[in-house]
C-alpha cells in the first residue's frame, strides 16, 4: 500500500525499468496493432486485437459496447470509483495504404504508429506492466480503446461511453503516441468542417474559362482570410487541405477542409456565421453550389494550471526529467469536459512526420512515457489529485 506521494515518485525508476524489460511484448503489440488498418468507422479488427490482449492478461471483465469501444476493467481493491485510461483506436489512413511497420534499432516507423498505434499498444500492455510491478489499484481501472474519435467521428465513441456509464468516474487519462512532455489540461473551442464547391450541370460553358470550382474555392479562401481573429482570446482559422479538379480539364468540384479554433465559444460561433454569409454571397454571385458542412465540434474548458491533477503530473514529469508542456488541445479532453470529469492527455514518446506515411516514434523514450502514466495513475488512485 502506497503511503505518500513521495513513495510514488520513488517507484518511477522501477516502472521505467519494468517497461524496458517488457520491450519485446510492447513492440510486438505495436507492430501487430499498427499493421491493422483502422480508419474512422472501420475499427473492428483493432478492437478485437485489443480484447484478445485483455483476455491473455486474464482480465475477466472485457467487452465491446454499443458504440464499438473495446473495454477491459481491472477491478480495484475498493471497487467503488473508477479511473478511465483511454486511447483512440482509429487513424487517418485508409485500408488502401500499406500499413507495414518497420522496427529499426532506435525507432519504429509506419503510417499511424504515432497517432495512435503506440497509444493503443501501451493500453494493451499496461495490465502486464502493473502485474510485473505487483501494483493493485484501490479504484477500478477501465482500459478503453475508443472508436469514432477522429474527423467525422467527433469523439462519438468516448462520448457514448461517458454518457452511458452508470458508475462514478474519479478521473480520465488520455494517452497519445506523441509528444512526450505533452500535458493537455484544457480544450479549445473548435468547429471542423468542409466547404464543397460544385459547378452545376446547367452551367453555360460558352462563357469560356469563367467556371472553375477551384477558382471559387480560391475566392472563398481570400474572403475567409479577411475575417478578423483576435489574439486575446486566442483565435485562429486553420485551412487544412484543398483538393479538386482532374488533369488539365476545368475543375467541376473542389473541397476545402478547415478548423475554427478559439478559447471563446462565442467567437467560434461568430466566425462560423461569418463563413455562412460568405458562402451565401459567393454562391449567389458565381452560380456554383457551395455547401458548408460542420462535422466536429469541441467546447472550451478544462482544468486550471493549478489543479492538483495537473500539478501532481508536472511533479511526476519533473522527477523523470520530462520537460512538461502544459496547454490546450482538441483531443478526448472535450468529451470529459462535457461530463465535468477531471482529465488530462499525455504523450508517450518522441516522434516525427506525424500523419505522414513515414510516421516515426523513438523507442527509448517510450519507457519514460509509460512510467509517467503509471505514476499519474497511482497519484489519482491515492487521492493526491483532488481539489479540497
Amino acid at each position: 500500500m502506497i503511503q505518500s506521494f513521495e513513495e510514488i515518485l520513488s517507484l518511477l525508476s522501477s516502472s521505467q525499468k519494468t517497461a524496458k524489460e517488457l520491450k519485446e511484448i510492447l513492440l510486438a503489440n505495436l507492430v501487430m496493432v499498427g499493421e491493422i488498418p483502422a480508419p474512422t468507422f472501420e475499427k473492428e479488427d483493432r478492437i478485437e486485437f485489443l480484447l484478445n490482449r485483455f483476455k491473455e492478461a486474464e482480465i475477466a471483465h472485457n467487452s465491446v459496447d454499443e458504440a464499438g469501444n473495446g473495454i477491459g476493467i481491472l477491478e480495484g481493491s475498493s471497487n467503488k470509483e473508477s479511473i478511465l485510461l483511454v486511447a483512440h483506436a482509429d487513424t487517418v489512413f485508409d485500408s488502401k495504404v500499406d500499413h507495414t511497420i518497420q522496427i529499426q534499432p532506435k525507432t519504429v516507423q509506419g503510417p499511424g504508429v504515432a497517432d495512435n498505434s503506440l497509444g493503443l499498444a501501451v493500453l494493451a500492455t499496461i495490465p502486464t506492466i502493473l502485474e510485473e510491478l505487483d501494483i493493485e489499484l484501490s479504484h477500478n481501472l477501465i482500459l478503453m480503446g475508443a472508436t469514432r474519435s477522429l474527423g467525422r467521428g467527433n469523439l462519438k465513441g468516448l462520448r457514448f461511453f461517458l454518457s452511458h456509464f452508470d458508475q462514478p468516474l474519479k478521473a480520465g487519462l488520455g494517452i497519445e503516441g506523441v509528444e512526450l512532455g505533452r500535458l493537455s489540461h484544457t480544450s479549445i473551442g473548435m468547429r471542423r468542417g468542409e466547404l464543397t464547391c460544385e459547378v452545376p450541370e446547367t452551367y453555360d460553358w460558352s462563357r469560356f474559362g469563367d467556371a472553375s470550382a477551384i477558382l471559387t474555392i480560391n475566392e472563398l479562401i481570400n474572403r475567409i482570410n479577411k475575417i478578423k481573429t483576435p489574439q486575446r482570446p486566442r483565435t485562429s482559422i486553420v485551412l487544412g487541405s484543398i483538393e479538386g479538379g482532374s488533369s488539365f480539364t476545368t475543375a467541376k468540384k473542389a473541397k476545402l477542409q478547415f478548423e475554427i479554433r478559439s478559447e471563446s465559444s462565442e467567437l467560434v460561433q461568430e466566425i462560423h456565421q461569418n463563413m455562412r454569409e460568405i458562402v451565401e454571397e459567393v454562391s449567389s454571385r458565381s452560380g456554383d453550389r457551395i455547401e458548408l458542412d460542420i462535422f466536429a465540434e469541441r467546447r472550451p474548458g478544462g482544468l486550471k494550471f493549478s489543479h492538483p491533477l495537473v500539478k501532481r503530473t508536472r511533479q511526476i514529469m519533473d522527477h523523470l526529467d520530462i520537460e512538461s508542456r502544459p496547454g490546450p488541445s482538441t483531443s478526448e479532453l472535450s468529451a470529459f469536459i462535457d461530463q465535468e470529469i477531471p482529465a488530462i492527455t499525455l504523450g508517450i514518446s518522441k516522434g516525427s512526420n506525424v500523419r505522414g506515411k513515414d510516421e516515426t516514434v523513438e523507442i527509448e523514450p517510450i519507457y519514460t512515457g509509460i512510467a509517467q502514466i503509471i505514476g499519474t495513475l497511482l497519484a489519482i488512485d491515492g487521492g493526491y489529485c483532488e481539489e479540497t
